[in-house]
């Protein structure tokens, strides 16, 4: 694919970085920051508001924004967008030049009635999609310092042939892809740090084997682990090298360190219970567990090198699925509260825990956006499961992808690269 060229304009002001920090914490705890998301100007007709329309949306998928509808507003150079509430209005241009095309997009800072740092890519038609969500997710970073996540994807389980196999959809819920066709069950898919490959364990001949599949392409997918009894659950070290997953080859549920290749190297755990759901953390020195070793599945947390472990959730009777943070301070997972499952954050020590989610139904199987801002989930109500979102601080929770059949398990992929 031809490579998408980056050009940047303006420069950032003490008051834009002062401003981030606001951003960062006001939207999310007391109201969202309200953008106005014209037509980008072009000559292409209506493809000016087919690019505004995907920006908004990729802009509202990270929770703390609200698009406001321009459609109304007659003459946009002359509406008082201070006076609509808008805190901002993307000014964005599109030219479509033959073999290629310019996409350009600058954020207007409507109290301060200034343009901030604006982006400018140059690319093939066909890559369009592709530059505009480029866009929101550089204007993500203006407003936050950090790039959005809208160029990612979400890997997940869904019956909607009638057998659970693995599918892969880009974040925004527009396009899905199947990924397996063995017409058993398939279960925890797992993303390669790179995002180029994605592991997960499937029964259809007769054992709970482990595969991976390269996702640039359909036609390979090679066994990682066929051993007898569970092959569940590849973690994968940072750098992509190591997985930790569940065997029961010896007849016990434990914990072994393995090759990518699926050499066992170590084993883990020795006995001491049911152990499964590992996560790495992100400086690859320890990984959290659940171990029924204590009558009840409890979370865990095992040093690498020394391989001394510590118990770190006490309180409601289960404890399980913990999921490292991608910057390293949270630990997600899911509590036992009232006979339903509930989310859950705390800190690497397992302290300052804070419950995400209530109400009725179960929330399992949460997986962390890269930029560590929110969580997937599986919501299961009324026999039917379905893929949700939610802020880190429990807020706007709401259904990530709409899609036919049950989804769960779902695996938010890195960004990519």
């Amino acid at each position: 694919m031809a490579a998408i060229v980056l050009s940047l304009s303006c420069t950032m002001s003490t008051a834009l970085a002062a401003k981030r920090l606001y951003l960062d914490f006001i939207p999310q705890d007391v109201r969202k920051v309200l953008i106005a998301v014209p037509a980008f100007s072009s000559p292409m007709g209506n493809k000016g508001r087919a690019i505004a329309d995907l920006l908004g949306q990729a802009l509202e998928l990270h929770g703390f924004i609200e698009t406001v509808d321009t459609a109304r507003q007659k003459d946009l150079q002359q509406t008082d967008w201070q006076s609509l509430g808008v805190d901002y209005v993307v000014v964005g241009k599109y030219d479509d030049q033959g073999p290629e095309c310019t996409l350009e997009g600058r954020l207007l800072d409507v109290a301060e009635n200034r343009l901030l740092s604006g982006r400018r890519y140059r690319g093939k038609p066909l890559q369009l999609d592709d530059m505009t969500l480029r866009l929101a997710d550089a204007l993500i970073e203006e407003l936050t310092e950090e790039p959005g996540v809208s160029r990612t994807s979400i890997a997940y389980i869904s019956d909607a042939t009638g057998r659970k196999e693995v599918y892969v959809s880009d974040i925004l819920g527009r396009t899905q892809k199947q990924v397996t066709r063995h017409r058993h069950l398939c279960v925890a898919p797992r993303y390669t740090p790179d995002g180029k490959y994605l592991a997960y364990s499937t029964y259809h001949r007769g054992n709970q084997d482990l595969y991976i599949t390269d996702l640039r392409q359909s036609a390979v997918t090679r066994s990682l682990s066929r051993r007898a009894g569970m092959n569940l659950g590849p973690a994968f070290s940072p750098d992509g090298k190591h997985m930790v997953l569940t065997l029961s080859k010896g007849g016990h549920p434990d914990l072994y360190l393995m090759t990518r290749e699926g050499k066992i190297l170590e084993q883990l755990t020795h006995d001491s219970g049911i152990n499964v759901s590992a996560s790495y953390a992100p400086d690859g020195r320890c990984i959290v567990f659940v171990s029924d070793r204590s009558s009840k599945p409890q979370i865990y947390i095992m040093e690498m090198a020394s391989k001394r472990v510590r118990r770190l959730t006490f309180k409601r009777s289960e404890n399980s699925e913990p999921v490292w943070s991608p910057k390293g301070d949270r630990i997600a997972f899911t509590g036992m509260v009232g006979g339903h499952y509930q989310l859950f954050v705390m800190d690497t020590h397992g302290k300052n825990v804070r419950q995400l989610s209530s109400g009725w139904g179960d929330f399992e199987s949460p997986s962390w956006s890269p930029d560590g801002k929110m969580l997937a989930f599986t919501r299961k109500r009324n026999g039917q499961s379905t893929i949700c979102v939610v802020g880190v601080n429990g807020k706007n929770m709401r259904v990530l992808l709409s899609l036919k059949g049950n989804q769960s398990y779902p695996q938010w992929s890195p960004r990519p690269q």
